[in-house]
């Protein structure tokens, strides 16, 4: 078994933020945030520990991947999804949000480990792409027409 010194130099040193948080009633109380989480949000740990980790999406709460995310909670269930999130200074970021439930011994719900990964570039190549395809199928429907 790995011992705690060691797992917490690992998660120290992960690229990806990592979030632990507890359940209490309908919120997911923030109380442990590793360095990569700080940098990817540019909040710092006294800032947000003992919050409900629902503060990155400012006011933009009616995105699909939310609602799964709620419907994974719901069902203590594991959930990954790209969400739109923002920073400290209010810059958006997509956001791959994977988020597991820890079970203890007695098979009671105790924590939840989040892993965030800032996924904006590959978000907005995917959108360039999708804008292109379109275009270029508008180009060739004139094409078409002009062969007609």
């Amino acid at each position: 078994m790995i011992n705690a010194k060691l797992l917490q130099l690992v998660v120290n040193a992960s690229n990806d933020g990592i979030v632990v948080a507890e359940q209490e009633g309908d919120d997911n109380i923030l109380i442990y945030v590793n360095p990569a989480f700080e940098r990817l949000t540019g909040y710092h740990s006294d800032d947000i520990l003992y919050q409900d980790c629902r503060f990155l999406q400012a006011g933009d709460r009616e995105q699909a991947g939310l609602a799964a995310i709620r419907q994974a909670v719901k069902d203590n269930r594991p959930c990954r999804q790209i969400i739109r999130n923002y920073r400290k200074d209010g810059s958006p970021f997509w956001n791959e949000l994977s988020i597991t439930p820890v079970f203890n011994e007695g098979d009671q719900l105790t924590y939840y480990i989040g892993i965030q990964k800032d996924v904006t570039e590959q978000v907005e190549a995917t959108e360039r792409v999708k804008q292109l395809e379109a275009e270029v199928a508008e180009l060739q429907a004139e094409l078409a027409k002009l062969r007609g």
